[in-house]
């Protein structure tokens, strides 16, 4: 049978959809958020070249950075940054084309100059302040950890007065256990919903936490999530796309969660390999 030639407009038509096609594939990055990694897996290398480490985070096809605070963080390689203001470091951060509206800080350094700390994030042009641990006792009583949560509460609620969000990550105290009961799954009873958002640490699927099903279980509770592929055969933190993650699935629960940005959290090798699949997902 023979087929009916295509007009010129039909022509034009197919090439314009095609080109479509293609920029939104181009463009696929995952909620349609900026790639970010954590900066802390380079933090030897802030130490000593904070603009050098910069632009090969960029090369590597990162668009966003999470920092470490130079105060909090002084013994990690971030301290060498206490020698700039929070707006010099914007502008440096600005000037490599990169994008960063997160932190993270250590309880202590909020606990003791917390209008200082939040003075250096709007420096910074931060829009959130995460906290890696609420750093609790290795074997917290129910007491230890309604104490730390209504601690962490005051703190959110000056963050929030001076128009900034508190997170919290998942890590060491979160995942202590309580007459049964995890740690983690507890503060999200006792912290107020409105004042703290949640940092999924996704490496911790090793000690049983999967980051699909809290999203699912806590909509808009979560604000970001350090991204690390996880191989279960070996129980080793692999690129993302490799090993045994499902990662349409976390993006997509993630939309319930309330993620806002994510940042990969891994050696730098392993962070430059998984930018492309991020790019290749469109979920």
């Amino acid at each position: 049978m023979r087929l009916p030639m295509m007009t010129r407009r039909d022509v034009l038509r197919t090439a314009a959809a095609a080109s479509i096609a293609t920029l939104k594939t181009a463009s696929a990055n995952p909620l349609g958020l900026p790639i970010g990694c954590q900066t802390y897996p380079v933090r030897r290398m802030i130490g000593r070249d904070f603009p050098g480490t910069l632009k090969q985070l960029h090369a590597a096809g990162f668009e966003a950075i999470e920092m470490c605070s130079p105060v909090g963080y002084s013994d990690s390689g971030f301290g060498t940054l206490g020698k700039f203001s929070g707006t010099e470091l914007k502008g440096m951060i600005a000037d490599i084309g990169l994008k960063c509206e997160s932190s993270h800080f250590d309880i202590n350094e909020l606990r003791k100059d917390l209008p200082g700390r939040i003075a250096w994030a709007k420096e910074m042009g931060l829009t959130q302040m995460m906290v890696p641990s609420l750093d609790g006792p290795k074997h917290p009583t129910m007491d230890d950890v309604k104490r730390a949560a209504d601690e962490y509460n005051k703190i959110a609620e000056q963050t929030a007065a001076a128009g900034m969000q508190q997170g919290l990550h998942n890590e060491d105290f979160e995942l202590a256990m309580v007459d049964g009961k995890r740690v983690y799954d507890l503060l999200f009873d006792l912290l107020d919903p409105k004042l703290v958002k949640m940092q999924f640490q996704v490496s911790t699927i090793s000690a049983g936490l999967h980051a699909a099903d809290y999203f699912d279980k806590y909509p808009g509770r979560f604000i970001s999530m350090h991204a690390q592929g996880w191989d279960a055969k070996t129980r080793k933190i692999v690129a993302i796309g490799k090993g045994t993650l499902d990662w349409n699935k976390i993006f997509t629960a993630a939309k319930t969660g309330g993620i806002k940005n994510y940042f990969v959290e891994m050696d730098l090798p392993l962070m430059r390999e998984s930018v492309p699949y991020l790019k290749s997902l469109n979920v």
